[in-house]
């Protein structure tokens, strides 16, 4: 009887031993997010060569100072973080406190491990818009301390679009709790896919693609052209490099928010408000340097086009209450029902 309880006991901690690993390397997600918004959540894959990763940021705040026109400016009292960066101006621009082309350690990010983790730090926020009657339209924000721009034909001297802050997004619509479309951002607008058709690992979960530098969001691999918007070749002036490189599961070092369109307000889900900062989706300013004027010698302008150009603003500028999987830009949306670059799609929105 003894021996055979020894057994069972045995068996027990082996069983522990093989899942623990996976229970450590894990951020819990709340329990009332729901349930597809998780099953259904992109992995990323970033190019084997990238070199500025996902970041967490604490890290850019404690490593930025907020500026306007290239000015310091008063504020809430130093430190700047999560809790109070939202009471600055929407002028703002949360500056380097470094020279970014000496490439200082902080604005390459955090390395996701083998499970796909940036371990110690928080690179993702996911917030979920409820809209009603079955209609969920859930954002997967990715956040990087540096954007390395496009090079103009793959000419490493000649390159464009570089700035300080990077945020990118993936977001699927959802209908009664099955996913419906999805959206990958890039650059000044993106793709929108039906979710049908898109790249999947063996568990279900859709695959973006991250460009090398650029961290625009792809549904395939290979080399993309984005000279112009929503015209996405195999090849041009302006390209994009995707393949299967490092891999990256954003839900196990994210943020949940609700949103609430109506009152135009964020809030975590329950259980996690002490442990999740809010305020800072409430920033309005820019996550990055202002653009550099020309009388920086770091910059460079050709035919309008800066090497060094502004930080973006935050997820709260991401239209999060669309009508149509693509933002509201003015361009046309296309919902494509192939995957593979083209300029038109079998259905439209």
């Amino acid at each position: 009887m003894a021996f055979k309880s020894l057994f069972l006991v045995a068996t027990c901690i082996a069983t522990l031993a093989k899942a623990a690993p996976a229970m450590l390397r894990e951020r819990q997600a709340p329990a009332d997010v729901p349930d597809y918004v998780l099953k259904y959540a992109p992995v990323v894959y970033l190019h084997s060569d990238e070199t500025y990763f996902p970041t967490d940021l604490k890290v850019f705040l404690d490593n930025t100072t907020p500026r306007v026109n290239y000015n310091e400016v008063s504020g809430p009292s130093k430190p700047l973080t999560q809790d109070n960066v939202n009471q600055m101006g929407n002028d703002v621009y949360l500056t380097s406190n470094d020279d970014v082309t000496k490439d200082p350690e902080w604005i390459k990010g955090t390395k996701p491990d083998a499970s796909g983790k940036t371990n110690n730090a928080i690179t993702a926020t996911v917030i979920v818009n409820d809209k009603g009657n079955g209609n969920v339209d859930a954002f997967y924000m990715y956040f990087y301390a540096y954007n390395y721009g496009g090079e103009v034909l793959g000419w490493n001297k000649l390159n464009f679009g570089n700035h300080v802050g990077d945020w990118e997004h993936t977001m699927i619509r959802f209908l009664n709790g099955e996913p419906q479309h999805i959206w990958f951002s890039q650059h000044a607008n993106g793709q929108a896919f039906k979710y049908s058709v898109v790249e999947k690992t063996e568990s279900g979960r859709p695959i973006a693609y991250s460009s090398k530098g650029s961290h625009a969001n792809y549904a395939m691999g290979g080399t993309h052209d984005h000279t112009i918007p929503n015209l996405n070749l195999p090849g041009g002036v302006l390209e994009d490099y995707t393949n299967r490189g490092t891999y990256w599961d954003p839900l196990l070092a994210s943020y949940f928010f609700r949103f609430d369109a109506g009152g135009n307000s964020f809030a975590p889900y329950a259980g996690t408000e002490s442990s999740t900062p809010t305020n800072w989706l409430y920033f309005k300013g820019r996550w990055g340097d202002q653009e550099y004027p020309t009388s920086d010698k770091r910059q460079v302008k050709l035919f309008g086009q800066a090497k060094f150009s502004s930080g973006p603003t935050g997820p709260a500028d991401k239209q999060l209450n669309r009508n149509n999987v693509c933002p509201d830009n003015g361009k046309k949306c296309i919902l494509r029902g192939i995957l593979v670059p083209r300029t038109a799609g079998d259905d439209e929105e």
